[in-house]
């Protein structure tokens, strides 16, 4: 009795076969949806609000707010990749909010203690020396 041989495929045609399923497993990993990039961008956001950005750096915390808005957009239409993309660059927007108002309130409190000092040092130069 003969028995049967199992085909061997065309090694070109395992390549192929290959090659199209790692294109599609790219492209699968590409369309998710950029759920964690969005709760670092929101927590940065978060806390450049809390250090006060709105108040002390006003035009680059309007543009990461805008920016996240933009991507939420994006994300609601499925455009996962620019939705991440803009997240992102909202993310970095908020860091710069949340450092430059940390910086000025830095700065304030460096004022406010430079004039203290400046304070103490009229009163010490009118107030008479008593010596006994």
């Amino acid at each position: 009795m003969m028995k049967k041989r199992a085909a061997v495929a065309n090694p070109r045609t395992v390549m192929a076969v290959l090659a199209l399923g790692a294109t599609a497993l790219l492209a699968g990993c590409a369309g998710n949806p950029p759920t964690e990039q969005f709760a670092v961008t929101n927590t940065v956001v978060k806390s450049a609000v809390d250090a006060g950005a709105p108040q002390y750096a006003p035009v680059e915390m309007k543009t990461a707010q805008d920016k996240l808005d933009q991507a939420e957009r994006l994300m609601r239409n499925e455009r996962y990749d620019e939705a991440r993309r803009v997240a992102e660059q909202a993310e970095w927007d908020a860091r710069v909010a949340e450092r430059k108002a940390l910086a000025v309130k830095a700065e304030k409190v460096l004022d406010d203690a430079h004039q203290g000092v400046q304070q103490i040092r009229e009163e010490g130069s009118r107030t008479p020396i008593l010596v006994q």
